[in-house]
């Protein structure tokens, strides 16, 4: 069961529910997803849910329900241990006709990825893996040390499947931390690949990865970009806006079964429908939701099946 460890997320996060985030909070509307845009998100689901499967069912695509949900998909590159480095792999799926790489999440039985979690300072990203971007964005060091140890063996991959499919598609998929590296390699891989290469990232209770700055440039670069949280999870408000950390656009918070909504803006919508407005500390949230189910889908370990 790949989450942050609740003790960890209440020691850490205890202030988030005394003192006031320092964001201005903007009145958007809502905008509700249809059924037919909801079943969409399904495909993406399956492989952040195969992402915590082990690497040997990966590598010969057969982990179960996850893999046989989109059984034409054909990796190419399965690695990590999902300790030391989260489980990733890297493919092609026909029938998205693009490139699929997925990162696995958290594992709070793997001490090491619980410490990636737990570590909340923010530093600059690394200007070789994101050329040109300011000293002024910032991310969460956690996150961004566990995505470098990826990153070019990826990038790699990616650029030869792009050569060698034809498609100019990647799209980027991962839950709870595997949605950090998600957000990161999309911003990444934006950065590096050429201008006609279409980005897409779809994400899964993924908590925040940078400072307002991070979530501007995301905003600039990544224009496909989707984050789902769903119901009462509390992942996606840590760490807490107080501490000066934003999410990027992209929202989309499933309120109950077959009913969710997009929230527009940067982790900054005053509808009560959206997640920080219903979820508006740790103590008023439900860790279960973090599993999901996202439509009927749960994510992690023991759904690994």
């Amino acid at each position: 069961m790949h989450l942050f460890p609740l003790s960890a997320v209440l020691v850490a996060f205890t202030a988030q529910a005394v003192y006031a985030a320092p964001t201005i909070l903007q009145e958007r509307s809502v905008t509700a997803l249809s059924a037919s845009d909801l079943a969409s998100l399904a495909p993406f689901t399956q492989f952040a849910r195969a992402a915590y499967c082990p690497t040997s069912g990966l590598k010969t695509w057969s982990c179960g329900q996850a893999c046989a949900a989109n059984s034409d998909f054909q990796p190419t590159v399965v690695g990590g241990d999902g300790n030391a480095v989260q489980i990733y792999f890297v493919g092609f799926s026909p029938s998205q006709n693009s490139i699929i790489v997925a990162h696995e999440g958290t594992d709070p039985t793997q001490f090491l990825s619980d410490l990636t979690d737990i570590n909340i300072a923010m530093g600059n990203l690394d200007s070789t893996l994101f050329p040109g971007v300011s000293s002024s964005v910032q991310v969460h060091e956690g996150f961004r040390d566990e995505h470098a140890k990826t990153a070019s063996i990826i990038l790699t991959e990616v650029k030869r499947l792009l050569s060698v499919q034809n498609t100019n598609s990647v799209t980027l998929i991962g839950h709870s931390l595997g949605g950090a590296l998600a957000e990161l390699d999309s911003l990444f891989l934006t950065l590096n690949l050429p201008s006609t290469t279409s980005i897409k990232a779809v994400t899964y209770g993924t908590p925040r990865v940078g400072n307002p700055a991070f979530a501007a440039l995301f905003d600039s670069k990544v224009a496909n970009f989707r984050r789902i949280n769903n119901e009462l999870d509390i992942i996606p408000i840590v760490p807490g806006r107080f501490l000066g950390f934003s999410h990027p656009h992209g929202e989309v918070h499933i309120l109950s079964p077959g009913n969710a909504v997009s929230c527009p803006g940067d982790d900054d919508a005053t509808d009560a429908q959206c997640q920080i407005q219903s979820v508006p500390n740790i103590f008023e949230g439900d860790i279960l939701n973090h599993l999901g189910p996202y439509e009927g889908i749960s994510i992690g370990t023991i759904f690994c099946t």
